[in-house]
């Protein structure tokens, strides 16, 4: 695609006579479910907004309330499901998908069809609503009404209909064993017809679901004896002195007190964090504590910070640490008597003490450089690719929505002097700063300073030996202030370099001069890039020519890694002066971009890589500009340390994540910390525990904050003790599980093969079930595989994982592999799970009250469904989203009337489809607003990608073989489907309980088993 773009005339920075108009995006004032502080009660119900159709009515209609005031949940029994079998036969779709490697089942009984708003809804049976987790939907463990807040919320535009209570999921009963057998694998019957039951295949779908329906009326209380919620389910957390799940997940919420135990369950004993997770509206803000000079109290001995565990004693005087179990004397700023019982007399006003996060202002003892606002600088693309291919212009449009949304007015220069013109502020933190550079062979600075008509570039052309040729004091400029010349620059930049087209752009000394500006401030760089950087020092190669005949050979680990000394040194120099760096790659024509490389920096500062592999203008540049939007106004912080502290008889083993590290044992630095940020933490034993006594987690996150403050982010888990293997099986926490499973593995590409890595993994879960069959489980016959109740799901994970593109078989080109290894690496649970296992949602079956608020004001979800070839039917348009892409699938059969009422009229048939749409058009049709309600409803709950539409049209579009490839139940590639894997893991399980394991030709497996997985006989779990 090339761009015909006209030339100024006098100035770089006057408007020239063509300009590519930015790329349109669509407005909505949706926001997601709102929940009231579990502190307030009785929080009254906003008003709604006008409604999306003209006289939609203006009320919604209160829950009943029980005489507590708190509202009624609503009975489990009122609700009901459709059925995830017995769709209609795909005989037909199984060849026309048969080329894509897909795995497509026998014809299913037929259901009766009824006509509605798109003339293609297909009636299903009911099924009767059961209980979530063991609880009644009323009350969970008999607790109603105590610490269970039901959910309110704030109007929404979709509340402007009355709809009922959303149907309750029946999941299937936890712990039933699953009849299986080996003759008949990968074939799915009727019950009692020697086959597996594909009703008794636990399903991700319905459980997730499932447990979405149930907190919506439901807070969940972090100090209750029961399982976190499922990562993925939008929840508020009422915070009683241990931290909720959002900010840390332990793999074993009931831990056993010795190696042996641990040894027999076969999980890892981690903890999953992410410090500054987005809290919901309703749960209560974090306290931000200042103790003045002398700071907040620490212990002296293993230096943990104060928290509601520790023990005051001596009348007050004394204060033993939870941790370590050190006496400390309390100093006579931070002292209170306590009362009879031992409870200091003011904790009910002491937030650190009752609850489990808390923030710390801390002295200039914990500095490293004085604290300022954040430095954002902007490094952008100018070369040859960039420019002709729309992706200079599309990052100059974002990062004009990041500063000033969709207000780019300029006040009037002719205005008096005397008459004060309203300054507009930006969207980034107040303090925050910005610079602008660009690049091509040469190195462009720019002073946008309000005191200049117009912006100023300088120009940079020594890359031997780099430097910043504008000072820090005038590069870094407050971006409303000087709206103006910023708006002009990146109105003008791509006119500018249009007609200057180096084709081949430095990397390396445009980043050290870049770092040069934040050497004595910290902040984050921002870069953009559009080709592979074959100039100046540093200049990388083609390395991946696509020769490697085996995944497996030295050549092709060599190609996930970096070589390059300059990379190397340009990151540990980041890291040292506090500036993170976050790219946003484009590369041409899907071409090579070495990402092994050029990520590996933002890898080690704690930086994100952005990659677009067949970025096309303009369907990519609402995603752009979304993710850029994203990246400067979320929350943040940089120039930071952290730390995990355990209780006596544990010891921390393991890191993993996007960080740096020096040497076993030092703090973490990251460069660079957002809101999904994630990280993990395993541990081994140093003694045994004692089961009268609590185990205690404490992290603690230095850094500083987008504001410029200097804060400690603390945050305690507490779990019981127990002696049983039996009792910590019981209160697993699938998602940490998989978090630790998926970061452990993909640590280690590029030094182990692929193959073993898969290995590792399968004889992980094996290890896993095997375990719990043998130590945990009661008699079961030997043709049944048995699934403990936390980890129904967790076969199906397991698969997900071994089918990601980070570590599945087959070929993969080298920059998509190991991007998607490092992201995996500093994920969070609920964006892991969710990559592990996409969301499906049914378009053409939408319910009518489906996408508008219910009864208690939520949003009406409609249910998920598997993600298998056997759940699609003819004619059916089907969103699949993975939290990194969505998919809008629409079968070559497709009614019109469907593709009219969703994207407006004319477009009849998928050909007259535009397939650049990233976003639906704004109807006043009932399944529209539906859909788009839907959409934003999704793009909450994800990450740091935006969300945009990407059309997979039925043999049309070349993302129908993404579609394919999501379809995780099914066989695709090497990978088998769900039931294979099933009968192939009741294998293995029979054949480790038999003690008839064949050992495996490679003598590098079992070693891989014990550092990519788990040693669970000693010092590190998957550790090097």
């Amino acid at each position: 695609m090339s761009f015909q773009i006209g030339s100024p005339v006098t100035s770089a920075f006057n408007t020239p006579a063509t300009e590519r108009p930015p790329a349109k995006r669509q407005q909505s004032g949706w926001r997601p479910p709102v929940a009231p502080s579990p502190y307030e009660r009785g929080a009254p119900v906003g008003q709604p907004q006008d409604g999306y159709f003209a006289g939609a009515p203006t009320s919604v209609p209160q829950p009943p309330t029980s005489h507590s005031g708190l509202p009624t949940p609503i009975s489990s029994q009122q609700a009901s499901t459709p059925q995830m079998y017995g769709q209609p036969s795909v005989d037909g779709l199984n060849q026309q998908f048969g080329q894509m490697g897909m795995d497509g089942a026998g014809s299913q009984p037929v259901r009766k069809k009824k006509d509605r708003h798109a003339y293609h809804q297909i009636e299903q049976p009911q099924a009767s609503a059961q209980q979530y987790n063991g609880m009644q939907n009323g009350a969970p463990n008999g607790q109603a009404g105590q610490n269970g807040q039901a959910w309110q919320q704030t109007s929404q535009p979709w509340q402007s209909q009355s709809l009922n209570q959303p149907p309750m999921p029946s999941p299937v009963p936890q712990g039933t064993p699953i009849s299986m057998d080996s003759g008949q694998h990968g074939q799915q019957g009727a019950p009692g017809s020697n086959r597996v039951d594909p009703n008794q295949i636990p399903s991700v779908p319905l459980s997730r679901d499932t447990a979405a329906e149930h907190y919506k009326t439901h807070v969940y209380p972090t100090m209750e004896q029961h399982v976190p919620p499922p990562a993925t389910t939008p929840f508020v957390a009422f915070d009683q002195g241990s931290a909720s799940p959002k900010h840390a997940r332990l793999t074993l919420n009931t831990i056993p007190s010795s190696n042996e135990q641990l040894h027999h369950t076969g999980l890892p004993l981690g903890l999953v964090l992410q410090p500054l997770a987005k809290q919901a509206e309703g749960e209560q803000a974090i306290p931000v504590l200042d103790f003045g000079d002398v700071g907040p109290p620490r212990c002296r001995r293993c230096r943990a910070y104060i928290n509601p565990f520790m023990i005051f004693s001596n009348g007050g005087n004394r204060m033993t640490c939870n941790l370590c179990g050190h006496p400390n004397e309390v100093g006579p700023e931070y002292f209170a008597p306590t009362d009879p019982s031992g409870i200091r007399v003011d904790r009910a006003q002491r937030p650190e003490l009752t609850l489990g996060t808390c923030e710390f202002l801390v002295p200039k003892e914990y500095w490293s450089k004085p604290p300022v606002p954040m430095r954002y600088l902007f490094v952008l693309d100018t070369s040859a690719e960039s420019c002709s291919r729309g992706f200079l212009q599309g990052v100059c449009d974002g990062v004009l929505a990041a500063l000033y949304g969709d207000d780019l007015t300029i006040p009037d220069e002719d205005e008096d002097d005397d008459e004060e013109v309203e300054q507009q502020p930006s969207k980034l933190p107040p303090g925050a700063r910005v610079g602008f550079v660009t690049f091509d062979r040469e190195m462009h600075f720019y002073n946008v300073s309000a005191l200049l008509s117009s912006p100023q570039q300088l120009v940079m052309s020594d890359l031997e030996d780099p430097f910043a040729a504008i000072s820090p004091e005038h590069l870094f400029v407050d971006p409303a202030e000087c709206k103006s010349n910023i708006v002009k620059l990146l109105k003008q930049t791509p006119q500018m370099f249009y007609n200057i087209k180096h084709a081949e752009p430095a990397l390396l000394p445009i980043l050290q001069a870049a770092l040069a500006t934040l050497n004595d401030t910290g902040g984050k760089i921002i870069c953009s890039l559009g080709s592979l950087p074959t100039y100046g020092p540093g200049k990388l190669f083609v390395r991946d020519k696509g020769t490697t005949t085996t995944e497996d050979s030295d050549q092709h680990k060599a190609l996930l890694k970096t070589e390059y000394v300059g990379f190397k040194k340009l990151q540990a120099d980041l890291v040292k002066a506090g500036a993170g760096i976050d790219f946003f790659l484009a590369a041409p024509a899907g071409g090579y971009l070495d990402i092994a490389s050029i990520g590996y920096v933002a890898e080690k500062t704690g930086g994100e890589t952005y990659y677009y592999p067949n970025w096309s203008y303009p369907r990519d540049t609402l995603p752009l500009q979304k993710e850029l939007e994203h990246n400067v106004q979320r929350e943040q912080g940089f120039a930071s340390l952290m730390k995990v502290r355990c209780s006596n008889g544990l010891q921390v083993a393991h890191y993993s994540g996007n960080f740096t590290q020096h040497t076993f044992g030092a703090d973490l630095e990251l460069a660079s910390i957002t809101q999904e940020t994630g990280m993990s933490v395993t541990f081994s034993y140093d003694g045994k525990l004692d089961p009268k006594q609590d185990a205690h987690f404490q992290s603690a996150l230095l850094y500083t904050t987008s504001t410029g403050q200097r804060r400690v982010r603390c945050s305690n888990v507490v779990a019981r003790v127990s002696e049983s293997a039996r009792d910590a099986m019981r209160f697993v926490d699938q998602d940490a599980v998989l978090s630790i499973m998926a970061k452990e593995s993909v640590a280690k590409i590029g030094d182990r093969s692929l193959k073993d890595i898969r290995q590792a993994l399968q004889d992980k879960t094996v290890e896993i079930l095997a375990g719990y069959r043998k130590h945990s489980s009661g008699g079961h016959a030997s043709g049944q595989l048995v699934l403990p109740e936390g980890l129904k799901e967790f076969a199906m994970y397991s698969l997900g994982l071994l089918k990601s593109r980070a570590i599945k078989g087959g070929r993969e080109p080298t920059d998509r592999r190991i991007q998607e290894a490092r992201m995996l690496k500093g994920m969070g649970p609920a964006e892991t799970s969710l990559y592990l296992y996409p969301r499906m949602l049914a378009v053409h079956n939408l319910e009518p009250g489906e996408g508008f608020a219910d009864d208690t004001g939520h949003l009406k979800m409609p249910a998920a469904i598997r993600t298998s070839f056997a759940c699609i039917e003819e004619g059916g348009v089907y969103i699949v989203d993975n939290g990194q892409i969505l998919l809008l699938w629409l079968h070559a059969q497709t009614s019109p009337n469907l593709l009219e009422d969703l994207f407006g009229e004319g477009m009849n048939s998928l050909q007259a489809l535009d397939p650049n749409l990233n976003a639906l058009p704004v109807l006043e049709t009932h399944l529209n607003a539906q859909v788009r309600n839907v959409l934003l409803h999704l793009e909450s709950q994800r990450g740091s990608k935006g969300l945009a539409i990407q059309l997979a049209r039925q043999g049309l579009d070349g993302a129908e073989y993404e579609f394919a490839r999501l379809l995780y139940e099914d066989r695709n590639g090497e990978a088998s489907s769900y039931v294979d894997w099933l009968v192939q893991l009741h294998r293995s399980v029979g054949m480790e309980l038999s003690g008839q394991k064949t050992k495996t030709t490679s003598e590098d497996v079992s070693q891989t088993v014990s550092n990519t997985i788990s040693s669970i006989t000693g010092a590190v779990w998957g550790g090097t």
